[in-house]
């Protein structure tokens, strides 16, 4: 997995001081998120998840992807799934989300991140049918964008060499 980016500490922070007002619709509380149209929601969703207001998560990233196709809410919402942590375990559905992220090309750089998923439950049959051939196309395509993680991964499956 990717190292947490810098802001998501003080996200934490923050959000682990609006635990308290969570249950109610304040401004402060996770669900007064859910039906905003900024952007920045996305980034609550995961503060959300991570301090166990799962319902909140969910339905944060659901609209996030819903209206902007965003990859970093895919990756966490298929994480959400293929745990089963608040919801019941999907791991189908968890890869259908990383192949979608696989799918789409984002600024920030999850794309990659949800190639090199993808391509490991391609590889090992996770949530979808086993298609190695496949997964070290999308391995190779994730490392090849520099995803350390997807390097180490065909090196350790011995299919580091093109």
């Amino acid at each position: 997995m990717r190292r947490i980016p810098t802001y998501l500490p003080l996200l934490l922070a923050i959000g682990s001081s609006l635990v308290i007002a969570d249950s109610d619709t304040s401004d402060l509380s996770y669900e007064s998120y859910i039906n905003s149209d900024k952007r920045l929601k996305c980034l609550y969703g995961y503060v959300a998840d991570k301090t166990g207001n799962h319902e909140a998560a969910i339905k944060i990233f659901e609209d996030c992807i819903e209206r902007w196709n965003d990859v970093y809410s895919m990756i966490w919402l298929a994480q959400i799934y293929e745990s089963g942590v608040g919801v019941p375990r999907d791991l189908a559905y968890s890869t259908a989300l990383m192949k979608r992220g696989a799918h789409t090309q984002d600024e920030a750089g999850y794309s990659t991140l949800a190639r090199y998923h993808y391509g490991v439950a391609l590889y090992e049959g996770r949530g979808v049918e086993q298609n190695r051939q496949e997964g070290i196309k999308w391995l190779r395509q994730a490392a090849a964008e520099g995803m350390e993680e997807a390097a180490d991964y065909l090196e350790k499956v011995g299919a580091s060499s093109h």
